[in-house]
């Protein structure tokens, strides 16, 4: 009997051999073709999210070797820092927000543009994309929201006589989280938004030709039962790229407000990481918050999935 379970236990590895040999054969050159984006993709994504996840378990200030402490680092971050959990809550509400809005509106604007002429379709595909990718977008709102009575929205509101003196629009608490809000809506029409053009542009005439004949009747359903459930590729690519972008949010707050934010209003996740890991040099506690929002996004992106599964089903 052990002989047997020998013999057969060969012959399944070498017919998983030659599978393997048959797939190589077949697809090589595709093989090639990503084998240089799979070594990047190793070397700057899975390998420092290892080396990562190894580091939260130590305390490494980056002039000594590293000195493994275990959990001491999530049990701090859990217990002792209220910073942290204010980070948290401002980060979970912020991409519970955006997130969602945000990926509704690249597809609500990439649909109409798509219904426009050729040329104006390149213009305004332009005009809604290039916040995104403009390096100094936060003048333009530092501009709008500033303190005193030459700020846009203060000098109108001034003029009108609904207010008596400038508001301090990044010096008060309550304000800080809905300008970061917009800011964030405005800078979203990014990759996602382009995927979501390319997808329409892309979709075959027949199939509403097919639908009419099925009898759909109106562009609401020809959405719901030809467009969406053809475009899943790009449904999928855009809601990882808002929730990434969502979920990685530091800089807005940093370039309009400063840091720290008033009562840390605006202090989120990635602020929190920059801190330690930038200023402080703690990285194993900064490794230890990185861990804790990867873990996050990569449970948010399951759950989007999941849901983005079932439209047009």
């Amino acid at each position: 009997m052990t002989e047997q379970k020998t013999k057969t236990k060969k012959k399944k590895q070498k017919a998983q051999a030659m599978e393997w040999k048959n797939a190589w054969r077949l697809h090589r050159d595709k093989y090639i073709l990503i084998l240089p984006f799979a070594i990047i993709f190793i070397l700057f994504t899975v390998l420092p999210v290892a080396v990562s996840m190894v580091l939260s378990l130590t305390n490494f200030n980056m002039l000594q070797m590293p000195d493994f402490i275990g959990l001491k680092n999530y049990i701090d971050l859990a217990v002792n820092d209220s910073v942290f959990a204010i980070a948290v809550r401002n980060t979970l509400f912020f991409a519970i927000v955006t997130g969602p809005v945000s990926y509704l509106m690249c597809f609500v604007f990439a649909w109409v543009i798509n219904e426009l002429p050729p040329k104006a379709r390149a213009v305004m595909t332009l005009v809604f994309y290039a916040p995104s990718i403009s390096g100094n977008a936060y003048v333009i709102w530092k501009l709008l929201f500033s303190s005193d009575s030459y700020g846009y929205i203060n000098a109108y509101l001034l003029r009108l006589n609904i207010i008596s003196s400038p508001i301090l629009w990044f010096e008060t608490e309550e304000y800080i989280m809905p300008i970061l809000i917009i800011v964030q809506l405005w800078l979203s029409l990014g990759v996602g938004f382009l995927s979501f053009v390319a997808g329409l542009q892309s979709q075959d005439k027949a199939l509403y030709e097919a639908g009419a004949i099925d009898g759909i009747k109106n562009r609401w359903q020809e959405l719901w039962y030809i467009t969406l459930p053809s475009m899943k590729p790009q449904l999928m690519f855009g809601a990882v790229t808002q929730i990434t972008s969502s979920f990685g949010v530091a800089s807005i707050a940093d370039s309009l407000m400063g840091y720290p934010t008033v009562n840390y209003a605006g202090h989120f996740i990635l602020n929190h990481l920059n801190d330690y890991g930038n200023q402080r040099y703690e990285m194993g506690y900064a490794s230890a918050i990185a861990v804790i929002l990867f873990l996050i996004m990569i449970f948010a992106n399951i759950l989007v999935q999941k849901v983005l599964r079932r439209v047009g089903t």
